[in-house]
């Protein structure tokens, strides 16, 4: 399947009208704090073939992960479901997009049966997003979770899903299973959206994770997730970090948003590391229980360190810090 044309990544906004006329040219030189080392330990690619032999999609690969060689190093991964292909076209985002063809109902039992073989303590489980499916891919989130436990009992699962397009049902049929982290991505502040994530509202994204909390109750942790580098100030973070805790929201991230190509928006600036710090300091200030901010952080980067754990994690780096 083809994908749709990136060529205009704002649509038919002015993208320097709203990001300004000082953006970064995509060859700029990264400031020093962005250096990670290549991925291909034994490790790594042990993983790489495993899911390859699986047929299975994973975020990590198709987001163009930074973290893809220390998370996989750990023996962890974040799983993407319901193919490879997007209905949308955020204009940040990696995964391409056009019209999805991917229908597997074995999926759920080969992404478990992956999970299991890695000894993961704990899995993500996130999709592209799907309107074109009459529920928008939750039951595919339904049979994924519940073969997860029956595979691998004492994994926890936390699931990134789309907005469902605001409706009710497909999210109750997901928290229905009780996932232990629920995490929806507001992405960016609310004046970028008609930007950075056509198709989305960031009220709408809140009353999802809202409605999730107020479903399950203790039983399920909530997250949301944004990145910093398109002109956003430190002020419009602060407001979109008090609307997230006004809307229940437990764990945070917060990284640095790294343009792909030439056909994606333009990084206004790179935040400095400090000025992370200053956020986190503020984002529990504000009561949130777990926030990871910094230049390299995901949503899923070392997502199982965001919620207590019963079992010990896997791989050499796990196993160092265990030790430490």
């Amino acid at each position: 399947m083809s994908t749709r044309s990136r060529a205009n990544p704002g649509g038919n906004q002015n993208v320097l009208a709203i990001l300004g006329p000082d953006v970064l040219p995509l060859r700029s030189k990264k400031p020093s704090w962005f250096k990670v080392p290549a991925p291909g330990s034994p490790k790594y690619r042990q993983l790489k073939g495993m899911i390859e032999s699986e047929n299975l999609h994973t975020v990590c690969q198709e987001a163009a992960c930074p973290n893809i060689g220390e998370c996989w190093q750990r023996g962890t991964a974040t799983f993407m479901i319901l193919g490879d292909t997007c209905t949308r076209r955020c204009g940040f985002c990696n995964v391409k997009t056009g019209k999805p063809t991917w229908n597997d109902p074995l999926e759920p039992a080969r992404v478990a049966r992956s999970v299991a073989r890695m000894g993961l303590r704990h899995a993500v489980i996130t999709s592209v997003d799907r309107d074109d499916l009459p529920d928008y891919g939750a039951q595919a989130f339904v049979g994924v979770i519940r073969q997860i436990r029956r595979q691998a009992p004492r994994c926890k699962v936390e699931v990134l899903t789309p907005d469902f397009r605001g409706e009710e049902m497909p999210l109750a049929k997901v928290i229905a299973e009780r996932p232990d982290v629920f995490n929806h991505n507001v992405e960016v502040v609310p004046r970028l959206y008609p930007l950075a994530r056509r198709g989305s509202k960031f009220d709408r994204s809140c009353r999802v994770l809202r409605n999730a909390k107020e479903l399950a109750g203790d039983d399920v942790t909530t997250k949301s997730g944004l990145m910093v580098g398109l002109g956003e100030s430190f002020e419009e973070m602060l407001d979109a970090l008090g609307t997230l805790r006004q809307n229940h929201v437990q764990v945070l991230t917060v990284g640095q948003y790294l343009r792909p190509t030439e056909n994606h928006l333009p990084i206004v600036r790179y935040w400095h590391p400090d000025e992370f710090k200053e956020l986190e300091t503020a984002a529990y200030a504000l009561g949130f229980e777990h926030v990871a901010a910094g230049p390299l952080v995901r949503s899923s980067y070392h997502a199982d360190q965001h919620v207590p754990q019963r079992e010990p994690g896997v791989g050499p780096l796990a196993a160092k810090e265990a030790s430490a």
